[in-house]
Order: structure tokens, then C-alpha cells, then sequence
């Protein structure tokens, strides 16, 4: 099984997902929705993953992750569609909870995926390398969308990105069955919960949540904040994926910076440059600047996911892996749920400077608890 097809099909996938997420709240806004609606219809995106993830994880150790990789892949096809055939803000609602629904599907698997097919020594740098194709997939979805909707419009757009599905589609059909079988019966019989009374596990989940919440906040509020400032959605979506180009670039470095510190060090570092950039964003306008801060936000938030996903994956059960980055995902995407809804309250009541400031306050306290994780934490036991 070679890690470059688990790759490729995560690159095709993720840039249907970070597209229809873009395309989806630019739609709702060229519709008049309030910050508020916006923030519940991002919300969809992470309710089912929020809710399915952990059980998605169980049948991927049981039967494999072949089938959830397929439904999801075709049904991230079928969400765009939803807006194609019938416009308006409540086929967004049903289009985003069915890209939620796929999300859910493939993502558990295409993590537990790299897990084990990689090595233990050379797991960190395949989930950078996962990480890599998230970020292709995030620079490259905003700009489609972006250039389609000034140039096509937005249901076409819808379309248009409906085809992406098409590419994944055919390389499970092709090499479905090169994926691995479930490792359930290889592992301990005993409960998930038992990996769970571990503090390092439970330090390493909430560590992703922060990283979560400063990807999730830009995602949703720099689209939101650009739309209000009077920016094309052309420009928009330059700067959105001035964010994803940064996260490249991060994580292509990872492996070089994680030799000179350890992982709770990088991470603490991450947060204080994320918290930088967020502070200053309310205070330009300009396309330049907000590219330019966009790309220090994603330096600083670039290198979170990938370390986050290796450590989870390391502390699992055998056997019992893919119900683990279930877990994580569930638990990172409850925070997807809750962030959008609580700081579109919060952008509607008090103004985008709020949120933004509130973001960074969240960041920079995530890096000093970081801090004080790393200086407790104890060396790792060596892993197979």
C-alpha cells in the first residue's frame, strides 16, 4: 500500500472540502445572511464529524477504511450539487451538512490510514506530509472558488467543483482494494477508555482543539471580514490561501524544526505567532497587508494538526487506532461546532475586532499552557 495514494486521495478530497467550505459562507453572504447565520451554517460542517467520527473510527478497525473512503468521497460530489439544482440559504444547509456527513467519512479513515502504513520512524513525517496535502488543498479550494464565482457565478461554481469527486472516485474504484483490512482482531480486547487515563493523551487532544479553533476562526471570519470591508471574493480568496501557502510551507520545515525542539516547544511557539497575526488583522484593509498577515497566521497554526495527529495516533491502543483519531476528531470538531456559533454571537453583538481579539487572547493563553506542558513533560517511551 503506497502512502502516495492515501496522499493523493486526501489532496482531492480536502480541496472539495476547504472549497465548498469557502464557496458555501460567500454564498449565504451574497444572500444577505448575518454573521450569526454564517457561523450556524459553518457549524454543519463539523456536527456530523462531531458526532459520526468515533463511530466511523470502530468500522474502519473492524472492516477497513475502503468504504467509508468511497460514500464519503462521492457523497463530498453530491453537496455540491445541492446548491447547483436548488439555490437559496436552506439547500446551503442541506449542502453543508452533507459535505459534513463526507468529511466525517473519509477523513477518520485517510488518518488512520497513514498510521499504519507508516513506520514508527517515519510517521511524523508522513502525517507532515498529510499535512502538506491540506495545504495544497487550501490554497488551491479558496482560489478556485474565488476566481469561479467572479467569473461564472456561484451556482456553476457549485458544479464545476461537483467534478473534483469524480478523480478519488476512480482511484478507489481502481486500487480499493489494495487498502488495508480491519486491525481489530489484532488488538486488546479491552475498552478505548483504558488509553484514556492517560493525562499525555488528554493533553495532546485539547492541544489540537486550540489548533482547531485558530484555523476554524480564520476559515469562517476572514471571509466574513473581507465581504465587509468591501473586497471582491477574487481578492478573498488570494488571501485565504496566502493562509494555506504559509501552512505549506510550515510543515515542508516541520521535520527540521522538530530535531531542534521538541513537540510541545513548536507548538507553544506556533500559538504566540498565530495570536500575533490575529491581533493585527481588524487593523488593515488593504489586500497586501491581509496576505501578509494571513501568511503569519499560517506559519503559526501550520505544524499543529500534523503533530497533534502523529502524537495521537502513537499513544493509541494496537488495534484500536482508528477508533482513537476518531475520538480526536469528534473532540476537534465539538470545537468546530461550538467556535463558529459562539464567535458569530459575538461578531453580530460586539464587532469583527472583537472576535478577532478574543481569538488572539485564546491562542496566546494555548501557548503558555503549551509552555508549562513541555517543561513537565517526560520522554516519550519508544514506539513500534
Amino acid at each position: 500500500m503506497s502512502i502516495r495514494l492515501v496522499i493523493a486521495l486526501a489532496l482531492c478530497n480536502m480541496t472539495g472540502l476547504r472549497a465548498g467550505r469557502v464557496l458555501f459562507a460567500l454564498y449565504a453572504l451574497s444572500l444577505d445572511a448575518s454573521p450569526i447565520t454564517v457561523g450556524f451554517l459553518a457549524a454543519l460542517f463539523a456536527l456530523f464529524p462531531g458526532v459520526m467520527s468515533w463511530p466511523v473510527g470502530m468500522f474502519a478497525d473492524r472492516s477497513g477504511s475502503r468504504w467509508p473512503l468511497t460514500i464519503g468521497t462521492a457523497g463530498t460530489g453530491v453537496a455540491m450539487l445541492v446548491p447547483f439544482f436548488y439555490p437559496g440559504m436552506f439547500a446551503l444547509f442541506v449542502a453543508a451538512s452533507i459535505l459534513g456527513f463526507s468529511f466525517a467519512l473519509y477523513n477518520v479513515s485517510l488518518q488512520n490510514l497513514i498510521g499504519l502504513i507508516s513506520k514508527a520512524e517515519d510517521r511524523t513525517q508522513n502525517f507532515s506530509n498529510f499535512g502538506l496535502a491540506q495545504s495544497v488543498a487550501s490554497f488551491v479550494g479558496p482560489m478556485l472558488v474565488g476566481f469561479g464565482i467572479d467569473h461564472v457565478g456561484y451556482a456553476q461554481t457549485c458544479l464545476y467543483l461537483a467534478f473534483l469527486s469524480i478523480i478519488p472516485v476512480g482511484m478507489l474504484a481502481l486500487w480499493g482494494d489494495t487498502l488495508p483490512a480491519g486491525t481489530r482482531s489484532n488488538g486488546d480486547s479491552g475498552s478505548v477508555l483504558h488509553s484514556m487515563k492517560d493525562p499525555g493523551l488528554w493533553r495532546i487532544l485539547a492541544t489540537g482543539c486550540l489548533a482547531v479553533e485558530g484555523i476554524e476562526l480564520y476559515q469562517v471570519y476572514m471571509p466574513i471580514y473581507g465581504h465587509a470591508i468591501g473586497m471582491s471574493a477574487s481578492a478573498i480568496g488570494v488571501v485565504v490561501a496566502m493562509f494555506a501557502a504559509a501552512s505549506f510551507v510550515v510543515r515542508l520545515v516541520m521535520p527540521l524544526l522538530l530535531r531542534r525542539m521538541s513537540e510541545e516547544k513548536l507548538l507553544a511557539y506556533s500559538f504566540y505567532i498565530a495570536a500575533v497575526g490575529y491581533m493585527l488583522m481588524p487593523f488593515f484593509e488593504s489586500v497586501v497587508m491581509l496576505s501578509a498577515i494571513s501568511f503569519v497566521i499560517g506559519l503559526g497554526l501550520g505544524c499543529g494538526q500534523p503533530i497533534t495527529m502523529a502524537l495521537t495516533f502513537s499513544n493509541s491502543l494496537e488495534g484500536r487506532s482508528g477508533e482513537v483519531m476518531g475520538l480526536r476528531v469528534t473532540i476537534n470538531n465539538l470545537t468546530r461546532v461550538v467556535v463558529p456559533v459562539v464567535f458569530g454571537t459575538i461578531g453580530t453583538l460586539f464587532g469583527m475586532f472583537a472576535v478577532f481579539g478574543v481569538s488572539a487572547a485564546m491562542l496566546g493563553g494555548g501557548g503558555v499552557l503549551t509552555r508549562e506542558n513541555a517543561s513537565r513533560r517526560k520522554p516519550p517511551a519508544s514506539s513500534g
